[in-house]
């Protein structure tokens, strides 16, 4: 990267921001509930360089906000993410990260609070459009924001267009083929989906959030990349979950690197680590996955997908436009966290129960004597 910083390059350094036009220091917006703002339009050819949030707003806000971005003059979002998933934290939460392509700077000053980086090129060739969507109960009552960007003359050229998605499984369904071994999955189709994408470009990464409901290890499970059209084996198949996120014998939870690692981390309850969260990710900055029609990303809810966590994702990558809409944008209850389960009890609306013969993910679980109650079922129900 730096032997590229002394070549000079054409164009104007720009910046559009919330300071405060009057002069004085009120250099936020408010947005109200309920209430879709424009961030930026910005006019003509260019390439943003760096955003920066800080926002002061009530509880989930960084699920309960949509951060959209449109390029040019599509109908339908490139990027269509809640904020905090975007900027590679989920479960509404926040931690210090610094990577290749965000940073994030966590306080807990007066509530959670936090610088958010981001420094992705996001290249247009006429016009950007930045919008965030305040689906919180309240107000919210501070958002700073700097969007940095290049200025061009004209196009530039052979860029694809920035593109992230946010994806949710709440839970993971169980898989649909009927084998004969449980043990076996020769599809990718029962996998948890991280991007599905049409067209030209390549992709650059992911981060994945988990919600342990099982307990034990989440992990065990395989990516698969099906470049230009479906197949089998995948173009590329990877080895197990903490594998594809660049660990090995499970994820080292304390290590979060430029291109790899755990951005959060919170342990579950012991002795089965029911409840744990953790946000894992992979950025593709050396070794972007090249494509010319499509590609499928996915990768395994544990081995051959025997368990059912509650997983979601937000995938980023680049593409020539028009791209493929979006599915329509989940609804705020549907983006949320999901409560802690009650340790003792098992949760009626697990496809898979937790004592089912298929968790064979090599991690013995803990016994515990789980009783059922009213709406729920035991963990030793079939």
């Amino acid at each position: 990267m730096l032997e590229n910083i002394a070549i000079l390059r054409d164009g104007r350094s720009k910046r559009v921001s919330s300071f405060d036009r009057t002069g004085r220091n009120k250099d936020c917006l408010n947005i109200g509930k309920g209430e879709e703002v424009v961030l930026a339009d910005i006019k003509g050819s260019g390439v943003i360089r760096h955003i920066w949030f800080t926002i002061m707003a009530g509880d989930n806000y960084l699920r309960r906000m949509v951060l959209r971005a449109y390029w040019d003059g599509m109908e339908h979002p490139s990027v269509e993410a809640p904020i905090g998933d975007f900027f590679g934290i989920g479960h509404a939460q926040l931690a210090p990260l610094n990577t290749a392509v965000f940073s994030i700077s966590s306080s807990d000053f007066f509530g959670p609070k936090a610088g958010m980086n981001c420094y992705w090129p996001m290249p247009f060739s006429d016009g950007a459009r930045i919008t965030v969507a305040n689906e919180c109960d309240g107000d919210v009552m501070a958002f700073y924001y700097y969007v940095d960007y290049d200025e061009l003359d004209s196009p530039p050229q052979n860029m694809g267009r920035f593109h992230a998605w946010w994806n949710r499984n709440n839970p993971c369904t169980p898989p649909k083929q009927a084998p004969k071994d449980p043990d076996v999955n020769l599809s990718d189709k029962d996998n948890y989906l991280i991007a599905d994408i049409k067209g030209r470009g390549h992709y650059v990464g992911c981060n994945l959030s988990i919600h342990n409901l099982y307990g034990g290890w989440w992990g065990e499970g395989d990516d698969m990349f099906m470049v230009d059209g479906v197949k089998w084996p995948p173009d590329m198949h990877g080895t197990g979950s903490e594998d594809y996120f660049g660990h090995a014998w499970g994820m080292q939870v304390q290590n979060a690197f430029i291109y790899n690692g755990v951005s959060y981390h919170k342990k579950g309850t012991e002795p089965a680590q029911i409840n744990e969260r953790i946000t894992v990710y992979r950025f593709h900055i050396n070794d972007p996955v090249l494509f010319h029609k499509s590609l499928r990303v996915s990768i395994e809810h544990g081995h051959a997908n025997d368990r059912c966590d509650d997983y979601c994702s937000t995938a980023y990558w680049y593409q020539v436009l028009p791209h493929k809409k979006f599915p329509e944008f989940p609804k705020v209850e549907d983006r949320l966290p999901r409560p802690d389960v009650n340790v003792h009890v098992q949760a009626v609306d697990l496809p898979i129960p937790i004592r089912d013969g298929r968790h064979r993910s090599g991690m013995p679980f803990a016994p515990l004597d789980l009783v059922p109650q009213k709406g729920t079922r035991s963990r030793r129900s079939k």
